[in-house]
């Protein structure tokens, strides 16, 4: 397994544990809210009207719970599912837990349904080379595992072929990746759509289309106590593509100035 692959694909080995199936069928496993943690996973003992007791499994503590605060478990094969519209239970707790249990693997990206979920690993990661840029290509989505650039593909397959502006929108909280993860779309279009013929010469256009990022940065952004690289303006980048797909222009406006 190569490096990049680590933090794309992760070890799923464990899914099909049958041991794993059978604890969590004859404990019958819940989550429980918890103060410091969130959620805990816990074993239900016995239910009496309103109320349950729940064995947590952890510290084996046993613990009185209103039964509209229980949250089912999903079984062990859906442990670090690459999309969380195929849980089986669809609550919080469940997907808090996937996302926390791919994120301690390396995995950043992960879907939901529409959407991709990605958290900030406050390290760089071996895959936004130019060689997964190639994988990403021209796949369908459920083809890879999850990433931007499996994002930026469809919306630009989706251009190509139908002939409608798309839109990317990156939103989240002050430290999350939002200035980051547009640097990847922009650097993922600027190599399947540049008008150079030779990849190695990068056309000027997508160059200056790079290049510009650090430059607005360099203007409008702060140190935050979330943030040492804080964007203190929203961006609206427009990419202009001509009839065969390449890129002929790009305007950004500014919008939504923090003082």
């Amino acid at each position: 397994m190569s490096d990049a692959d680590k933090f794309l694909y992760g070890d799923r080995s464990g899914i099909n544990n049958p041991l794993a199936q059978a604890d969590w069928a004859s404990k019958k496993l819940v989550w429980v809210p918890s103060e410091k943690l969130g959620f805990e996973a816990g074993s239900l003992k016995e239910e009496k009207d309103e109320e349950c007791v729940v064995e947590l499994v952890d510290s084996g503590k046993k613990v009185k719970v209103n039964k509209d605060d229980i949250q089912k478990m999903n079984p062990p094969k859906f442990s670090k599912v690459e999309d969380m519209a195929e849980l089986t239970c669809l609550n919080e707790a469940s997907v808090l837990h996937n996302i926390k249990e791919r994120y301690y693997s390396g995995l950043i990206y992960t879907y939901s349904g529409l959407f991709c979920v990605v958290v900030n690993p406050y390290k760089y990661l071996p895959i936004y080379t130019e060689e997964i840029v190639n994988m990403y290509k021209g796949k369908k989505r459920h083809e890879m595992p999850p990433h931007i650039y499996a994002i930026t593909d469809n919306a630009y397959r989706s251009m190509m072929q139908d002939r409608e502006d798309q839109s990317i929108l990156c939103t989240g909280e002050s430290g999350a990746g939002k200035t980051e993860n547009t640097k990847k779309v922009i650097q993922y279009l600027a190599h399947v759509a540049s008008s150079s013929k030779s990849k190695k010469d990068q056309g000027e256009l997508e160059k200056q289309l790079l290049q510009a990022n650090p430059i607005l940065e360099a203007f409008g952004n702060a140190k935050t106590v979330k943030n040492d690289n804080s964007s203190r303006f929203g961006k609206f980048i427009r990419i202009n593509f001509d009839v065969n797909g390449y890129i002929v222009g790009a305007n950004i406006e500014t919008c939504i100035l923090v003082k």
